[in-house]
């Protein structure tokens, strides 16, 4: 039996600026990846389907047959379960969202997302699925999954312990901490709910923790830092300062003071020193915020909703940043004041005076040293794909 994680492309438009350089499987919510969890609760290789925009590096596959996943849903180990057994032909939705197809031979098998549930033989509702269909909902869900994930976790494997005698654990059954992982003098709150901390994952003097929180690997938390609940910290990132239900993807920094709240950080960003972002509005209204599918504000429903950033893109010290705001790629944000709430990708300068279209060679030479710190080189495929997203993004400069 062959597992395929697919991208549905309607769901990948939504969920930009994420999905400009990663398939949806390459979201990370809770702990894990989508690919990373289905691995573990299927104990099986997938094959990642992304969408054509993205094939050079995630080839597609030619084994059409077998079972499609939708790399959205983000499933518990019960629902997991199903999956095996999904007689062909069978499909698994969720309202108009299709979850899952057995396809037995690959005639009808959803392809980059292009399906009809109308064409699709049995389809069985899974009502309570939980499926990442907006930029917010990463991590307006974090908390709920962490504490999934962190039972699957626990479950498996042996935690090591806290040593460090000036450290202050609460809910140490609620505390799993992988090998490696250096902590010394921080205060850890897991009482109301779990905390991971990552292999070789470091946790600085004065740093105060609360739960759920995922702390990944080699991820260091600077000191005196204020982690509260529902946080994922992905791999090799730095922070500091104040933490409020966010979830980094990986390789980012926001190692200074400063507010943090209610956002989603994408790969390769730095936050410059007092970076602060809003995420309530004055008058305590659903917060507004730039849809790509739209191509215009939609109503996220949710009265607390900060900083949308996509990968590559940073801020200079002491910005600011409005609720709500979404930054594509690859932008470079100073100046002072408050920028737009939607800043194209590509973009270069701040509020006082306004954005131009940053150079891609200069982009691209500043960002060979920001993986060469990482002992990393850019991938001349991704290089290709960045290189179209610029010149997509390219007209929209235009005065």
């Amino acid at each position: 039996m062959h597992f395929f994680l697919f991208d549905d492309i309607r769901l990948s438009e939504q969920l930009k600026p994420f999905t400009f350089t990663r398939p949806v499987a390459h979201i990370r919510v809770g702990i894990f990846t989508s690919e990373e969890r289905w691995k573990r609760l299927l104990n099986k290789n997938l094959q990642i389907v992304a969408r054509p925009s993205l094939q050079e590096i995630w080839p597609a596959t030619d084994q059409n047959a077998g079972i499609w996943i939708n790399a959205a849903w983000v499933p518990t180990e019960a629902e997991a379960s199903i999956i095996v057994n999904l007689p062909p032909e069978a499909a698994l939705v969720k309202g108009g969202i299709l979850l899952a197809y057995h396809s037995p031979d690959g005639i009808g098998a959803p392809t980059n997302g292009n399906y009809d549930l109308a064409t699709l033989g049995h389809c069985h509702n899974l009502g309570d699925a939980e499926v990442i269909t907006r930029p917010w909902e990463i991590f307006s869900l974090n908390g709920k999954i962490i504490r999934s994930d962190f039972e699957w976790v626990s479950k498996r494997n042996k935690t090591a312990l806290v040593t460090d005698p000036f450290t202050r654990v609460y809910g140490k059954e609620n505390v799993f901490v992988e090998e490696g992982a250096d902590i010394k003098a921080a205060i850890i709150n897991a009482e109301e709910g779990p905390v991971y901390i990552g292999k070789n994952a470091q946790i600085q003097e004065g740093s105060i923790l609360k739960g759920p929180i995922a702390l990944l690997e080699s991820s260091v938390v600077n000191m005196g830092a204020k982690i509260r609940p529902d946080t994922t910290i992905g791999p090799f990132c730095k922070v500091g300062g104040e933490i409020n239900n966010c979830v980094f993807f990986g390789y980012s920094n926001k190692a200074h003071d400063g507010f943090l709240g209610n956002s989603v950080i994408g790969e390769w960003c730095n936050l410059g020193a007092d970076t602060n972002n809003s995420n309530l509005k004055n008058n305590y209204s659903s917060v507004k915020v730039y849809g790509y599918a739209e191509e215009e504000m939609i109503d996220t429903g949710l009265q607390f909703c900060g900083l949308l950033m996509g990968d590559h893109s940073k801020t200079g010290i002491n910005s600011m940043l409005n609720t709500g705001t979404v930054i594509g790629i690859a932008s470079n944000i100073f100046d002072g004041g408050f920028p737009p709430k939607h800043i194209l990708s590509f973009s270069w300068g701040g509020a006082r005076d306004g954005f131009e279209l940053f150079r891609f060679d200069k982009f691209l030479e500043a960002e060979a040293r920001v993986y060469a710190r990482r002992k990393k080189e850019i991938d001349p495929a991704y290089i290709r794909l960045l290189q179209t997203i610029y010149e997509d993004t390219k007209p929209h400069h235009l005065p």
